[in-house]
């Protein structure tokens, strides 16, 4: 038996590491938590300074028993979970369990954390291990408590108050009332009309636009011009005026640095994965956890990256040197600085011991790695190895040029901008993404050569009409981007965050935007009408301060529950009392049945929000709620998708079941497609081997899985599958199916199959 027993979080860690340390180390895998809180009522005591009551998770018994059988033959215990405060609760409860069990006797316990899993940083790590951190673990369980204690107490009430099987969070909701607020301000928002005139002229062989900043010797604002008679009376004058040039009466060149971004961080890895890659903040983190628990390479396995779990920009001075190195090897001396960057970092309570996300060898260059990973997880790769390189690298120096045409004197301007890139400097390898940009942002636009005092020739005067926008709903990385702005969620729950409002239906992902469903708007309404304080950014913002306080040991975590939970208690109990059903799921309008004159009024039903009678159920009038009195409102049109049919405008329609994507042209044109896309789960469908199975939901929300040729194939089922063959029937497809006693599991979806085995992979992984 060996006689050190070490400890990490997944089965891939722990092959890794056992290579790296020999055969006097045994490595096991806990499998995530161990254990959680029980689940019913009275998990958390608050009459006795919130005690917890703790269960072991069913799945990882297994996994427990293994490694209590396992440590009883070793001296040693090296507890080296996650280096973040998960990774510490895990480590907590694995030794609580087993000192419970008097597994510790004569047994020395160590904590250790790498934040790569390399062969130095592990063999370091073990050689200067560390204790638990019991402020990290009691901010931990603190954040579990509060959780629980908001999710126990205010989701019954949603039920009582709005609808069964609905639930709420300390830090989903004020996610939701983001979401919420920004489809209001949508609605609520007026387009207004206005025109744009530019010039379009020509000098040395190249045409060029210019656009009108002044006229008639006012500066033009955004409405200066807010109709077409305006503009084309515009239009006239200056044609007339012009007579066929303009005169270059003002030119001014300068040059502008540029400095690259900072390495990555959990957010901005997120956000940078959604608008270059279009991968899900689920997606990322699940892609991400590959690459830092190790990759075979050819005989070697490592970790490719350092922990992807961090909101630190550090960077260490080893992988600084490696990286200036071998900049200059790549692209020449001239584009190291002088000095290495540095960058600060903005999270109020960032683990400045933690490393920003990086390649933990920055000389695997991703195109030597091309073949020993997946697509997904090459395209990640790639993605952390030229922020990181670029972030080492010289400025980019642009040459910025802005010229002021006129005609009648200065009574007329026009104006042209352009800019070239003089040193390309970081821009060589990497330049940031944006959100709700267009790509013609960073591209160059180039002027001819001008002088002061030249007449340039005229080609044409254009007005353009415009409208005003809305602002744009949010997408994954905008999302995280606001979240991480406002201080609510750490690095560790933008996913899940996102993750919850999804699964509670409260919110659905259409072409990557985000729209609140009729439910998540009701609950949304109850929680910011009732319980204001709870859904209010500040409040949540600095609850997370606090419970940052408490994992730097500046703050005591049972004081701070206690300020927490009475003045929530109290509301929970006064809004039972006080606030009715109707009040929540009713919002009276202005108008009158036309069957019996009662009022009307908005109303949750099963399939949506509706307009009811008031009186019912002796008047039984209903109607749509897009619909009016006489006519139905125009609808939503579907943001940039046409119908594959017809190619009329897409738009929202809502039926019997629900909210769907429909044709405008209807009835002409009967195209129809789900509000949500299915979801690729990369896994070849068995039966016709020609395309992936699809995550779909049925029409009552249920979710199943088939092949994405159908009904050319109609192969489909109900739980995920994986890409593994059935060593029984050699079928290549299983699927993994969770139970109450057994835990997970991985079946042969075969019929005359009754293959099944406990499955041990991460079920964060597994398309849910």
């Amino acid at each position: 038996m060996s006689k050190n027993l070490v400890i990490v979080e997944s089965p891939a860690k722990a092959k890794t590491i056992e290579k790296y340390l020999g055969p006097d180390f045994q490595v096991l895998a806990s499998y995530g938590h161990v254990r959680d809180l029980v689940p019913k009522e009275g998990a958390v005591d608050p009459s006795n300074d919130f005690a917890m009551k703790y269960e072991i998770i069913d799945r990882n018994q297994k996994h427990v028993q293994a490694i209590t059988k396992a440590l009883k033959g070793a001296d040693t215990l090296y507890l080296a979970t996650d280096p973040d405060r998960e990774g510490e609760a895990i480590s907590w409860h694995l030794y609580e369990l087993l000192n419970e069990k008097n597994q510790l006797k004569d047994k020395t316990v160590h904590r250790v954390a790498f934040h790569e899993i390399t062969k130095k940083a592990v063999t370091e790590a073990i050689a200067h291990p560390e204790q638990l951190a019991i402020n990290l673990i009691n901010a931990q369980q603190a954040r579990r408590a509060l959780d629980y204690l908001v999710g126990f107490n205010l989701s019954p009430l949603l039920w009582k108050k709005i609808r069964r099987g609905l639930s709420a969070g300390r830090v989903q909701s004020p996610a939701l009332r983001m979401i919420v607020e920004r489809e209001l301000e949508i609605e609520a928002f007026k387009t207004r009309e206005y025109w744009t005139t530019d010039a379009l002229l020509t000098a040395q062989a190249q045409n060029f636009k210019a656009k009108l900043t002044h006229y008639n010797g006012e500066k033009l604002n955004q409405f200066s011009l807010n109709n077409q008679d305006l503009a084309e009376a515009a239009r006239q004058t200056l044609l007339d005026a012009a007579d066929g040039q303009l005169l270059v009466s003002k030119l001014e060149k300068k040059q502008q640095k540029r400095n690259p971004a900072p390495p990555f961080i959990t957010s901005t890895l997120q956000q940078e994965a959604s608008r270059k890659l279009g991968f899900t903040t689920k997606r990322t983190m699940m892609v991400a956890q590959q690459l830092y628990e190790g990759i075979d390479i050819g005989g070697e396995t490592a970790g490719l990256i350092t922990y992807m779990r961090t909101d630190s920009v550090n960077l260490s001075a080893d992988a600084v040197a490696d990286m200036r190195s071998l900049i200059a090897e790549i692209y020449g001396a001239d584009n190291v600085p002088v000095e290495p960057r540095q960058f600060k970092t903005k999270a109020k309570n960032a683990q400045e011991a933690h490393e920003a996300i990086r390649p933990t060898y920055p000389r695997h260059l991703p195109s030597q790695l091309k073949d020993y990973l997946t697509i997904e997880q090459f395209k990640l790769y790639e993605l952390i190895w030229k922020r990181t390189i670029a972030c080492q690298m010289i400025h980019a120096t642009l040459n910025m040029v802005a010229v002021d045409l006129s005609c009648a004197g200065e009574k007329h301007i026009f104006r042209a901008t352009g800019s070239t890139i003089a040193i390309p400097g970081f821009m060589t390898v990497y330049l940031e993404g944006k959100d709700d940009s267009n790509e013609s942002d960073d591209k160059e636009n180039l002027l001819p050569f001008m002088e002061e005092g030249r007449p340039v020739t005229l080609l044409d005067i254009s007005s353009t009409q415009h409208f005003t926008e809305p602002p744009p709903r949010y997408g994954e990385a905008s999302l995280v981007k606001s979240l991480e702005e406002h201080g609510i969620g750490r690095p560790s729950t933008y996913a899940s965050i996102i993750s919850t409002l999804q699964n509670r239906e409260y919110v659905t992902l259409v072409t990557k935007r985000f729209y609140p469903t009729d439910v998540g708007r009701i609950v949304n309404k109850f929680l910011t009408e009732h319980f204001t304080k709870y859904v209010d950014y500040d409040f949540t913002a600095n609850l997370e301060d606090e419970l940052d306080a408490v994992s730097r040991g500046e703050k005591d975590w049972i004081p701070l529950m206690h300020e927490f939970w009475a003045p929530f208690t109290h509301l929970i109990h006064e809004k039972e009392a006080s606030v009715q059903r109707k009040d929540v799921t009713q919002e009276t309008i202005d108008e009158k049945c036309p069957e019996c004159a009662s009022p009307l009024s908005i109303r949750l039903g099963r399939n949506g929000r509706f307009i009811g009678c008031t009186h019912y159920p002796e008047c039984s009038y209903t109607r749509n709620l897009n619909d009016d009195a006489n006519t139905a409102e125009e609808s939503e049109v579907l943001e940039g998708r046409t119908c594959p049919s017809c190619a009329s405008p897409l738009v929202f329609k809502m039926g019997r079941y629900g909210k769907f994507i429909g044709c405008s042209g209807y009835p002409q044109c009967k195209h129809i497609e789900p509000l949500e896309k299915p979801e690729d789960t990369h896994v070849e469908c068995p039966q016709c081997k020609k395309a992936n199975i699809l995550k779909r939901k049925s029409r009552n929300g249920k979710i199943f899985y088939s092949c994405a040729g159908y009904p050319k194939c109609s192969y489909a089922l109900w739980d995920a599958p994986i890409k593994e063959h059935c060593p029984d029937c050699n079928w290549p497809v299983l699927t993994v199916k969770e139970t109450k006693k057994r835990g997970a599991e991985k079946v042969c979806p075969q019929k005359d199959c009754k293959y099944a085995t406990p499955y041990e992979g991460d079920l964060a992984q597994v398309p849910d």
